[in-house]
C-alpha cells in the first residue's frame, strides 16, 4: 500500500496549525542597544528580504574593504552576514554594525580593517533600520550623506572617528525617533548653527566632539536646551567661545547626567546661573578652558557629582574647599592650575564626608608648595593619587599606609627631601609607585616592600643628585613582587647585583643607572628577561666582564650600557633595536661588516670611547634610518666609507679622534639632513669637497687636526650653511684670506681657525655675527657633541656646555693689519685669541665693551701704542696675555686687572712700565736703599721719644697727685 495514503490529511493539517500558532508565541530574545530593542536572530531563522539583500550588495560594492571584513556578504541569507541583524518576525534588516573591531586607532590592524569608499543611497531601501554604526572607519573626509535624514526608523546613529568632513547635514533633524547620535572625533566636521537639533525630541545621547561649532556662538545653548530627554552631552574640542551668560526662561536640561565641554579653550569670567541648576549632574568635564579667577562657590549645589574634571581651567588661589562637600565624588582632577599655598585645608574639607568615596585624585602640575598632610591616609577608597610636578617637600607621612585601596602613587618631580616610611610597604594593592625626580634622604630596607605583592612599576632617583637614597637589603633577599618597569637612577644599590634584582624576570623596561654596581651582568638573568624586554639601561655603573653574544632580544628597542667597564666584542643582540649606546667601555674588535642586516632599524649608534679597531664598514652607508653615529675616540683606520646613500636620515656624524686617512668622501654631500659633522683628529688630506654644500642643514663642522689644505670653501662662508654655529678648522694647512662672507653666519658663536696658514686681514664685518652681539635662542643637536677648544690658556674639552661657549680663535696664522675696532661690538664674546700673527697698530680703544670676556690673548704680534684704560673694566677677565708686542706706556690698573699680577702677561714689551713689571714709569716716586735706611732710623727715633714721653708723663702725674696729698697732710 502506498504510505502516503496512511496519513490522514485532516490530522496532518490540524497538527501543522497547532505548531504554527505555537511558534508565533515563542519567546523572542531581545538584545539591548542602549534603550533600543532589536530582535535577536538566535531563536528562529530569519528570511532575508530580497530588496534589502540587493541594497546591501549595492552598498558593499561602493565600499573599500582592504581586510575583507565583508567577505561573508554572499548568498541569499543576508541576515547572517557580518554586522547585519534582522527582525525575527519580519526578516527586515534592523541593525547594521560595521564598527571597526580594532579600537586602537594607532595599530596596523586598525588601519587594515578600516572601511572606506562611498556610502550608497541604496541604504534607503532599509526602511526599518533602527541601528547604524559606521564608527572607527576611514571615509577620507567625505560628507555625511544627507539621505541619512530619510532613515526615519533610526534610533541609534554612530559615525564617530570615521573621517567624515564638511557641514553636518541639517536633515539629521528629521530623525525624530533618534535617541543616540555620536558624530564625535570627525576632525573636519562643522556646523553653522544647531537649529536642527531641536527636532530630535527623543535624543538622550549627543556627541559632537571635535566638530567646529565656533560660528554657533550662543546658539548651541538654546539648541541643546530644546532636548528635554537629553542625559549625556559631549561637546569637547568644538571651538566654543564661551558658556554664554544668558538666562533661559524654560530650563529643560533637568535630565542631564553627563556634560563634557572640555578642550574648548573658552574664556569665561563667570558661569551663568542656569549652569548651577544642573543639579542631577554626575559627570562634569570642563578641562582646558579658562575660567580665570577663583573657584565659584555656587558649585556647592552640584552635590550629585561623582566625576569632576577642572584640569587646566586657569583657577588660582587656594585649592577650593567647597569640593569637600561633594560626598559622592569618586574622580577629581584639578591638574594644571596655579594654586598657591598648601593642601592641608583642602584635605581637611573632606572631613565633612566621613564616608567619602574618592577613588582618584589628580593635583599634578599645580605648583603646590607644602608638605604632604599628616592626614593623607584618610581616603580609604583612594585608588589613584597623582601629585607629580609640584613643589611638595619633606617626607611621606606614615599615614600613607592607611590607603589600603591605593593602586598608583605618583610624586614624580617634586622637592621631596625627607624619608620614605616603612608603612609604604603595607599597600598591598599598589601597582605603580613613582618617586622619581626627588631628593630623598632615606635608607630603604625589606620592610619598605614587605606587602607590595602587586607592584609592577617602581621608579625612584634623581638625575641631579647622586646616591642620597640607599637600598640596604640583603644580597639574597627575594621581594614579593614581579616588576614590569624598574627605574632606579643615582641611588646606591651596589656593589653587587643582588638576588632581589636577579629575581625580577618579568621586566619590560629597566633603568639601573648610576647605582655603584661593580659586578658582572648575570647571564641567566639576561636570558630570562630576553623575550619580553623593550628597554635596557645599565649605564654609569662599573659593570665588568664580557657579554654573551648569541642572546636574542626580539622586542628590545633601546640599549644603553655606556660608561661601564665591559669588554669583548660588540653585543648586537636585537634586530628590532633603534638605539644602541655603549660608549665609554672597553669593547674591542671591529664593527661587523653586516651590521646593516644585524640591526637594520638602528637610529642611534654610540660606540665612542672604546677600543674598537679595523675599518668602518661600508654597510653603515646603507642604514637609511640611522640618525646619530658616534665612533669618536677609537682606533679605526683606513678610509672613511664612500658609498653614502640618498635618502639617509643622518643628522649627527662623529668619527673624530681615530686614525682615518684619505680624502673626505664627496658622497657625504647626499646627507641632506646632516647637522653635525665631526671628522677632527684624524689624518684626512686633500681639500674640503664642494659637495658638502648640499648639506644645507649643517650647523656644526669640526675638521680640526687633520692634513687638509686649500682655502676655506666659499659655500662655508656663504648662505649654503646659514645655520652654522660652530666652525673648527684648527691645526690644518688651510691658506688664503678669511672672506668677508664669513660674517653672514649670524648663528656662529664658535670660530676656530687657529694653527693654519691664513693671511690677509681680519674682516671688519665681524660685528654682523649676531649670535655674539645679542642673546638669541641656540640650537643644540646632541649632548654628546664635544669639542676641544683653547680657552683660558689651555686646551679644554667641552660637551654639555658647548652651547654656552662664545669664542673666536684666529691664533698661529699669518694675519696682518690692524685689529678692527668693530670687534668691540661682540659683547657676548668670552674668548678672543689673535696671538702669533703679524698684527700691528693699536688695541681697539673700546675693548672694554666686551664685558663677558674671560680670555684675551694678543701675544706675539707687533701691536703698538698704549694699553686702553677700558681694559680695566673687563670684570670677567681671568686670562690675559699681551706679551711679545711693542706696547708702550703705563699698564692700566683697577678692578679685575689688580688680580692679574703676573708680569709674564706683559713681558717683552720694552716700552711698557708700571705694576706688575719692575720697570717704573716716568714721574713715579723712587726710593733708594739709603733713603730707606734713613726712614728706618727716623722710625726708631720716633719710638724712643714716644717711650720717653710716656715715662715722663707717668712721673709728673704720679708726683702731681701724691705730692698734693703729702702737703695737705703736713
Amino acid at each position: 500500500m502506498d504510505t502516503l495514503h496512511l496519513i490522514n490529511p485532516l490530522k496532518f493539517s490540524h497538527r501543522f496549525l497547532i505548531l504554527f500558532l505555537a511558534s508565533t508565541y515563542l519567546p523572542t530574545a531581545m538584545i539591548c542597544l542602549g534603550d533600543i530593542g532589536v530582535r535577536s536572530t538566535t531563536t528562529v531563522k530569519s528570511l532575508c528580504i530580497e530588496e534589502e539583500r540587493r541594497a546591501l550588495v549595492n552598498f558593499k560594492q561602493h565600499l573599500v574593504d582592504p581586510s575583507g571584513r565583508l567577505s561573508s556578504w554572499v548568498g541569499r541569507e543576508c541576515c547572517r552576514w557580518e554586522g547585519i541583524s534582522c527582525d525575527n518576525g519580519t526578516g527586515r534588516v534592523v541593525k547594521m554594525n560595521l564598527r571597526n573591531p580594532y579600537p586602537n586607532s594607532n595599530s596596523s590592524s586598525y588601519e587594515k580593517s578600516c572601511l572606506g569608499g562611498k556610502i550608497n543611497h541604496s541604504l534607503l531601501s532599509l526602511k526599518h533600520l533602527k541601528f547604524l554604526d559606521l564608527s572607527y572607519n576611514d571615509f577620507q573626509g567625505i560628507p555625511i550623506p544627507k539621505f541619512f535624514g530619510e532613515l526615519k526608523s533610526l534610533q541609534y546613529l554612530n559615525l564617530s572617528l570615521a573621517s567624515f568632513g564638511g557641514e553636518i547635514p541639517p536633515s539629521l533633524g528629521n530623525l525624530s525617533s533618534l535617541s543616540f547620535l555620536d558624530l564625535g572625533l570627525n576632525f573636519d566636521l562643522s556646523s553653522r548653527n544647531l537649529n536642527w537639533l531641536s527636532r530630535l525630541s527623543s535624543l538622550k545621547y549627543l556627541d559632537l566632539g571635535e566638530a567646529d561649532l565656533s560660528t554657533t556662538r550662543v546658539n548651541w545653548v538654546y539648541a541643546v536646551n530644546m532636548l528635554p530627554s537629553l542625559s549625556e552631552l559631549h561637546l569637547s574640542s568644538c571651538q566654543i567661545e564661551s558658556i554664554p551668560l544668558i538666562s533661559l526662561q524654560h530650563f529643560n536640561l533637568t535630565s542631564l547626567f553627563v556634560l563634557d565641554l572640555s578642550n574648548n579653550y573658552m574664556f569665561s569670567s563667570a558661569l551663568p546661573s542656569w549652569f548651577f541648576n544642573l543639579t542631577n549632574l554626575i559627570t562634569l568635564h570642563l578641562s582646558k578652558n579658562n575660567f580665570s579667577g577663583s573657584f565659584p562657590n555656587e558649585f556647592a549645589s552640584l552635590k550629585s557629582l561623582q566625576d569632576l574634571d577642572l584640569s587646566e581651567t586657569g583657577l588660582k588661589g587656594q585649592i577650593p574647599k567647597v569640593i569637600g562637600n561633594f560626598c559622592k565624588l569618586k574622580f577629581l582632577s584639578l591638574s594644571g592650575n596655579k594654586f598657591n599655598g598648601g593642601i592641608e585645608e583642602f584635605w581637611r574639607s573632606f572631613s565633612n564626608c566621613p564616608n567619602n568615596t574618592l577613588e582618584s585624585l589628580d593635583l599634578s602640575y599645580c605648583g603646590t608648595q607644602s608638605q604632604l598632610p599628616a592626614s593623607l591616609g584618610m581616603f580609604k577608597s583612594l585608588q589613584n593619587l597623582n601629585l607629580r610636578y609640584n613643589n611638595f617637600w619633606g617626607s611621606i607621612p606614615d599615614s600613607i599606609g592607611n590607603l589600603s585601596s591605593l593602586k598608583t602613587l605618583d610624586l614624580f618631580d617634586n622637592n621631596m627631601n625627607g624619608s620614605i616610611p616603612e608603612s609604604l610597604g603595607q599597600l598591598s594593592q599598589l601597582v605603580s609607585l613613582n618617586l622619581f625626580g626627588n631628593s630623598w634622604e632615606s635608607i630603604l630596607t625589606e620592610a619598605h616592600f614587605r606587602n607590595l605583592t602587586r607592584l609592577q612599576d617602581y621608579q625612584v632617583g634623581n638625575p641631579a643628585q647622586s646616591k642620597s637614597l640607599i637600598f640596604d637589603v640583603a644580597y639574597d633577599w627575594v621581594p614579593p613582587f614581579k616588576l614590569h618597569t624598574l627605574r632606579i637612577l643615582n641611588c646606591w644599590v651596589g656593589p653587587g647585583f643582588g638576588v632581589w634584582l636577579q629575581s625580577q624576570t618579568e621586566l619590560i623596561d629597566i633603568t639601573l643607572s648610576g647605582n655603584g654596581i661593580s659586578d658582572s651582568i648575570p647571564r641567566e638573568w639576561l636570558l630570562k628577561i630576553s623575550s619580553q624586554l623593550i628597554q635596557l639601561d645599565l649605564s654609569n655603573n662599573e659593570f665588568r666582564g664580557s657579554l654573551p653574544l648569541h642572546l636574542k632580544f626580539p622586542n628590545l628597542n633601546s640599549i644603553d650600557l655606556s660608561h661601564n667597564q665591559l669588554e669583548g666584542s660588540l653585543p648586537l643582540w636585537s634586530t628590532f633595536a633603534t638605539s644602541l649606546i655603549i660608549e665609554s667601555n672597553l669593547f674591542s674588535g671591529p664593527i661587523p661588516s653586516n651590521i646593516d642586516q644585524l640591526m637594520p632599524n638602528l637610529q642611534v649608534l654610540f660606540l665612542s670611547e672604546n677600543n674598537l679597531n679595523g675599518t668602518i664598514p661600508q654597510s653603515v652607508c646603507s642604514m637609511l634610518n640611522l640618525r646619530i653615529l658616534s665612533l669618536r675616540s677609537n682606533q679605526f683606520s683606513g678610509e672613511f666609507p664612500h658609498a653614502w646613500s640618498v635618502g639617509s636620515n643622518m643628522v649627527f656624524l662623529d668619527v673624530g679622534q681615530n686614525n682615518l686617512s684619505g680624502n673626505i668622501p664627496t658622497s657625504l654631500g647626499v646627507l641632506s639632513s646632516l647637522a653635525v659633522l665631526k671628522l677632527n683628529n684624524n689624518k684626512f688630506g686633500g681639500e674640503v669637497p664642494d659637495s658638502l654644500q648640499n648639506c644645507s642643514s649643517l650647523a656644526s663642522i669640526d675638521l680640526g687636526n687633520n692634513r687638509l689644505y686649500g682655502e676655506i670653501p666659499l659655500w662655508i662662508e656663504g648662505s649654503s650653511v646659514s645655520m652654522l654655529y660652530m666652525l673648527r678648522l684648527r691645526s690644518n694647512y688651510f691658506s688664503g684670506h678669511i672672506s668677508q662672507q664669513l660674517c653672514n653666519l649670524q648663528y656662529l658663536h664658535i670660530l676656530d681657525l687657529s694653527r693654519n696658514n691664513f693671511s690677509g686681514t681680519i674682516p671688519k664685518c665681524l660685528n654682523n655675527l649676531t649670535s655674539l652681539v645679542k642673546d638669541s635662542k641656540r640650537v643644540k643637536y646632541s649632548n654628546s657633541e664635544q669639542a676641544t677648544l683653547t680657552l683660558k690658556g689651555e686646551e679644554l674639552v667641552y660637551n654639555t656646555t658647548l652651547d654656552l661657549v662664545n669664542s673666536i680663535d684666529l691664533s698661529s696664522n699669518n694675519l696682518q693689519g690692524e685689529i678692527p675696532e668693530e670687534i668691540s661690538s661682540l659683547i657676548l664674546l668670552g674668548t678672543l685669541n689673535l696671538s702669533m700673527n703679524q698684527l700691528f697698530g693699536r688695541i681697539p680703544s673700546k675693548i672694554g665693551n666686551l664685558r663677558w670676556l674671560e680670555t684675551l690673548d694678543l701675544s706675539h704680534n707687533h701691536l703698538t701704542g698704549q694699553i686702553p684704560q677700558s681694559l680695566s673694566s673687563l670684570t670677567s677677565l681671568s686670562h690675559l696675555n699681551l706679551s711679545y708686542n711693542n706696547l708702550s706706556g703705563r699698564i692700566p690698573s683697577g678692578n679685575q686687572l689688580q688680580t692679574l699680577n703676573d708680569s709674564s702677561i706683559y713681558m717683552d714689551n720694552p716700552s711698557l712700565c708700571g705694576v706688575p713689571l719692575s720697570i717704573k714709569c716716568p714721574g713715579d716716586k723712587t726710593f733708594t736703599i739709603e733713603g730707606a735706611n734713613d726712614r728706618n732710623e727716623d722710625r726708631d727715633n720716633d719710638k724712643l721719644w714716644f717711650y720717653v714721653s710716656v715715662v715722663l708723663g707717668f712721673i709728673v702725674g704720679f708726683w702731681g697727685v701724691c705730692g698734693t696729698l703729702i702737703l695737705k697732710t703736713s
